[in-house]
C-alpha cells in the first residue's frame, strides 16, 4: 500500500513536470515565431525603400523603425487591453492597460500580437510614401496600432468577441489574419492614399498615369525574400502552441500551404503581365507582389485547406493583385507600393476563400447549409472590418487634411523629405569616391593609377566624373587662352610611388 502511494506521488510529480515543460515549450515556440515575424519589418523596410525615390529613403526607413518602437509602447499602453483584456464585452476589452494586473504568463501572447499590430501599421506607410508629413505619420501609426487593429482583433480572436461567437454556433474563420491584419492595413492604406492625393507628377493633365520608379530593385528583391520567409512564421506560428497532439501537423500544413499559394500567385501574376496585361514583359516586381498577395490570401485558411486548395487560392491571388492594382490606379489613387492591391485585395479574397475551400467545412467539399452560413458570416466579418477601418481612417485622415498637417509642401515633396525633415540623406555624395587624385583626358578613357578603368570610372559617381571632366576642360580652355603651356603633373602610381603623367 505504501509502495502504491509512492508510485502515485511519483506519477503526479512527473505529470506536473511534464505540464511545466509543455507550457515552456509552447511559450518558446510562440516567442520564436514572433521574433521571425518581427524580422518582417526589415523586409518591409527594404521593400519600401527600394520602391521610393532615393531622396525619400531615410524618411521611409525611419517610419519602418518607428512602426516597431512607437507601436510597442502604444500596444503596451492601450492596444493589448482593447484586444485581449480580461474584462471585456463583445466589442472591446478594457483591462490590462499598461499591463495592469496582467499575469506574466501573457507576455509571450502580448509579444506575438504586437508584431502583428506593427505589420498592420507598416502597410499604411508604404501606400502613403513620399508626400506624408512626419507628424501625420506619428498620429495615424498610434491610432492604427493602439485602437483600430486591436478592436478588430477582439472581435475575431478573443473569446468574447462578436465575430468569434456568431449565430448558430458558427465563428468567423481567419486563422492568421487575412482580414484581421491585412484588410485592416489595406483599408487604412486605401483611405489614406485617396485623401492624401497622388504624388506630384503621378498623373498628367488628362489624368493619365505616369510611372514614378523606385530607385533600387535589389532592395525590393531582398525585402520580398525576407517577407516570404517571415510569412512562414506569420502563418505557422498562428497555431500558438506546439505541444498538443496535432499541433505539429497544423503548423506544417500552414507553412506548406503558404509557399504553395505564394508561388502560384507569383507565377500567375508574372505570366499574365507578360501576356499583355500591362507592359508585356517578364516583370520581377509583378512576381514579387503576386507572391505576396498569395501569401496574404492564404493567411485565413492556411490551416484548413488542402494543398490543391492553396494552389487555387494562389492562382486567383495572381489575378486579384493585377485587377486591384489596375482598379486603384483607375480611381487615381497613388499607391507606390501597391499595398492596397496586395493587402486589401489579397486579404478580402483570403477571407472569402476559407468557407469555399476548407476541407472540413467548405462549400466545395460539403455543399450544405452550414458551409453557406460560414461563407455568409465571413462576408459579414469582412464587411465589418472594412467599414470599421474605413470609417476611422476617413475621420482621421480627413481631419488631418483639413487642419493642414497631412501632407508636406510642394517644395519639400519635389526636393525630397530626407534632408529637410531628417537632415540625413540616404546617399550623401560626399561619401562616394576615394582620396586618390585623378587626371582625366577629354575622352575620359585615360588610366591613372587605380582611379579609372578603360572607358569608365571606379569609385566615383557619374555626376562627379562629369564635374571632374568638365572642370579640367574649362581649365584647359583657360590655359590655351592665356597662352600657357601645361606642366606635367604628379600622381600616385599603382605601387604608391609618384610618377609623371603628360596630359
Amino acid at each position: 500500500m505504501i509502495m502504491g502511494n509512492d508510485v502515485n506521488e511519483t506519477l503526479v510529480l512527473l505529470q506536473k513536470e511534464m505540464d511545466i515543460i509543455k507550457t515552456n515549450v509552447d511559450v518558446f515556440f510562440l516567442i520564436s515565431m514572433a521574433c521571425l515575424i518581427f524580422f518582417m519589418q526589415a523586409g518591409f523596410a527594404f521593400l519600401e525603400a527600394g520602391s521610393v525615390r532615393s531622396k525619400n529613403t531615410t524618411n521611409i526607413l525611419l517610419k519602418n523603425l518607428l512602426d516597431v518602437c512607437l507601436g510597442a509602447v502604444v500596444y503596451w499602453a492601450f492596444g493589448y487591453a482593447f484586444a485581449f483584456g480580461s474584462e471585456s464585452n463583445s466589442f472591446i476589452g478594457y483591462r490590462y492597460f499598461f499591463f495592469e494586473s496582467m499575469p506574466a504568463d501573457n507576455y509571450s501572447h502580448w509579444f506575438f500580437h504586437f508584431v502583428f499590430a506593427a505589420t498592420a501599421a507598416t502597410i499604411v506607410s508604404g501606400a502613403m510614401a513620399e508626400r506624408t508629413d512626419f507628424m501625420a505619420y506619428l498620429i495615424y501609426s498610434c491610432v492604427i496600432t493602439g485602437f483600430v487593429y486591436p478592436v478588430v482583433t477582439h472581435w475575431a480572436w478573443d473569446g468574447s468577441g462578436w465575430l468569434a461567437n456568431g449565430p448558430d454556433g458558427i465563428a468567423y474563420q481567419d486563422f492568421a489574419g487575412s482580414g484581421v491584419v491585412h484588410m485592416v492595413g489595406g483599408t487604412a492604406a486605401l483611405f489614406g492614399a485617396a485623401i492624401l492625393g497622388p504624388r506630384i507628377g503621378r498623373f498628367d493633365a488628362n489624368g493619365k498615369p505616369k510611372p514614378i520608379e523606385g530607385h533600387t530593385v535589389p532592395n525590393v528583391a531582398l525585402g520580398g525574400f525576407i517577407l516570404f520567409f517571415g510569412f512562414f512564421a506569420f502563418n505557422g506560428g498562428s497555431q500558438a502552441s506546439i505541444s498538443a497532439e496535432g499541433d505539429g501537423v497544423i503548423v506544417a500544413t500552414a507553412i506548406v500551404n503558404t509557399i504553395l499559394s505564394g508561388s502560384a500567385g507569383a507565377l500567375v501574376a508574372m505570366v499574365i503581365r507578360r501576356a499583355g496585361f500591362g507592359t508585356g514583359h517578364w516583370s520581377f516586381l509583378t512576381a514579387v507582389n503576386g507572391g505576396l498577395t498569395g501569401m496574404v490570401a492564404i493567411c485565413a485558411g492556411c490551416n484548413a485547406v488542402a494543398a490543391w486548395g492553396a494552389i487555387i487560392i494562389g492562382i486567383i491571388s495572381g489575378f486579384t493583385y493585377l485587377v486591384w492594382s489596375w482598379l486603384v490606379l483607375k480611381c487615381k489613387v497613388d499607391d507606390p507600393l501597391d499595398a492596397v492591391a496586395v493587402h486589401l485585395g489579397g486579404g478580402l479574397w483570403g477571407v472569402i476563400s476559407v468557407p469555399l475551400l476548407s476541407y472540413e467545412s467548405g462549400i466545395l467539399t460539403k455543399w450544405d447549409l452550414d458551409s453557406a452560413k460560414l461563407l455568409g458570416w465571413n462576408l459579414a466579418g469582412a464587411g465589418a472590418i472594412f467599414g470599421w477601418s474605413g470609417l476611422i481612417s476617413l475621420i482621421l485622415f480627413g481631419v488631418m487634411r483639413c487642419i493642414g498637417i497631412l501632407r508636406v509642401s510642394e517644395e519639400i515633396e519635389i526636393k525630397g523629405l530626407d534632408i529637410y525633415k531628417h537632415g540625413e540623406p540616404a546617399y550623401p555624395l560626399s561619401a562616394y569616391g576615394h582620396g586618390w587624385s585623378v587626371d582625366v583626358e577629354k575622352s575620359g578613357k585615360h588610366v591613372n593609377g587605380n582611379a579609372f578603368t578603360n572607358g569608365g570610372f571606379d569609385g566615383v559617381l557619374p555626376v562627379q566624373v562629369f564635374h571632374v571632366s568638365n572642370t579640367n576642360e574649362q581649365a584647359n580652355h583657360a590655359n590655351d587662352a592665356n597662352g600657357e603651356k601645361k606642366q606635367p603633373q604628379s600622381s600616385p602610381s599603382a605601387d604608391g610611388n609618384t610618377e609623371n603623367t603628360q596630359m
